[in-house]
């Protein structure tokens, strides 16, 4: 296993103190992201594909690209560098919040060659500033190179954005699937799913010293937790399936109730893709249509349904703290990791950075349990928890309201861990997504959790 350097995964860390070696690093990944950018949009799609809009969940891939170029602007030409503006006025059409994604289509957007262009002019502008910039100051704002890393951030989050895009569109593939076999074996394939206890205790959440982490990953708090059970592995398609062939659609009692107006007003029974053909399940997966894989995670579902299954095999969903402890905690040297395995990004354990376009079986990934045995907590699928998305206790905004603060309460739900979409750099023990309970776009699966008899939630 290859430890991924400072620019990587744990950018800031190595490279603290010197500002040379980070900027290298720095322009390196802003070019690797760009990279995966152009393979989404304009290297792999032309014409309607780019321009039109697949669903109203989703933007036009073409506003996508131009919009990590307008934030990339916004952020490191005006913010980092004082630049001036180079074209204020497309700064409303690629405002996520003055224009929801529905309207988008509408919008008088750059097409395809001037948005590849643009973005190129602002990334040519960029570099030659990154020069002048000092990452040894005290300004939030470009200490550690914090606001290149959440611009790169940024980037790969609406890459794995396009991702889903890709998964809603109809007609010939048009992304290579680079792993038609397993993605990698373990000694430990087939280990099924089983539970791991996880003891009672207080455990540090959340950090305050990530210098690349987002607002709502901290401050760093302590949790004091009962003990609990966690489901080992990520809950399979085959154990989905028994769910769904014992009648977990149709009985009300497993369902929110909120959940059970979804699912009615809404026909569903299975999850998002899947088709019954005989007494087989197909999925459909970036346009190609396949036998749904047993013992890869269920993914594209809703929290309503994760809630479901989790009722129906007599769990729950974990809380974003007992995921977190589950994840990070270390018991014998009383500390949170960054990731489960340890403190620094190595490859070879865990499912991500779209090595492949699914999940990987049950059993793989060894290499990346967390302290108490936890696997794939990282990477595979988006996990579901029971919380709302709220602030940790002290928390503050920054650099801007937009990015967490104005999502808080009860209508969104947290999701942890990631997905095979999911770029390293983007993901960590502390990082913390929402969506609404009904998304299932999203690669979002979930594990499972019950409490300890005796023991209070």
């Amino acid at each position: 296993m290859t430890p991924t350097g400072p620019a990587g995964p744990h950018a800031g860390h190595a490279a603290a103190g010197d500002d040379d070696a980070l900027k290298e690093l720095i322009a390196g990944e802003l070019g690797a992201v760009r990279n995966r950018s152009f393979g989404l949009t304009t290297d792999v799609l032309a014409g309607d594909d780019l321009t039109g809009q697949v669903s109203p969940l989703m933007s036009p891939l073409v506003w996508d690209l131009a919009h990590v170029g307008n934030y990339e602007e916004l952020w490191l030409l005006r913010a980092a560098a004082g630049a001036e503006a180079m074209r204020p006025e497309i700064d409303g059409l690629y405002d996520a919040f003055e224009h929801p994604r529905a309207e988008r289509p509408s919008l008088p957007l750059l097409s395809p060659e001037e948005a590849r262009s643009y973005i190129g002019t602002v990334r040519a502008k960029v570099l030659d500033s990154l020069s002048s910039v000092r990452f040894d100051t005290p300004d939030p704002l470009t200490s550690g190179g914090f606001v290149y890393g959440m611009v790169v951030q940024h980037e790969h989050m609406h890459d794995e954005t396009m991702l889903a895009t890709h998964q809603l569109r109809k007609g010939a593939p048009a992304l290579l699937d680079p792993a038609a076999g397993p993605l990698l074996e373990t000694s430990s394939k087939g280990h099924g799913m089983g539970e791991v206890l996880i003891e009672a205790g207080p455990f540090q959440m959340g950090t305050s010293d990530d210098p690349w982490a987002y607002d709502n990953e901290g401050p760093v708090h302590v949790v004091d937790l009962p003990a609990y059970y966690i489901d080992a592995e990520p809950v399979t398609n085959a154990a989905y399936i028994a769910f769904m062939e014992a009648g977990g659609y149709d009985d009300p009692r497993w369902w929110d109730p909120d959940g059970w107006e979804w699912r009615n007003s809404g026909g569903k029974r299975a999850p998002a893709f899947w088709v019954r053909e005989g007494a087989q399940w197909l999925r459909r997966r970036f346009g190609r249509t396949e036998p749904v894989p047993p013992g890869e995670p269920v993914q594209h579902v809703c929290w309503y349904e994760a809630d479901a299954y989790a009722r129906w095999a007599g769990k729950r969903l974990p809380t974003e703290a007992e995921w977190e402890k589950a994840a990070r905690w270390d018991p014998a040297a009383g500390r949170s990791r960054r990731y489960p395995w340890g403190e620094v990004y190595e490859e070879g354990r865990a499912n991500l950075g779209q090595r492949a376009l699914r999940p990987s079986e049950t059993g793989s990934y060894a290499a990346g349990a967390s302290a108490y045995g936890v696997r794939r907590l990282l990477g595979d699928v988006w996990e579901w928890t029971s919380s709302d998305f709220h602030g940790y206790p002290g928390f503050r905004s920054f650099p801007y309201k937009e990015y967490s603060e104005v999502f808080f309460g009860p209508e969104y739900k947290v999701l942890r861990g990631g997905s095979w979409a999911t770029h390293p750099l983007a993901i960590r023990g502390s990082f913390r997504n929402w969506d609404y309970p009904v998304r299932r776009q999203i690669f979002s699966g979930f594990r499972c959790a019950r409490s300890v008899a005796g023991e209070a939630r």
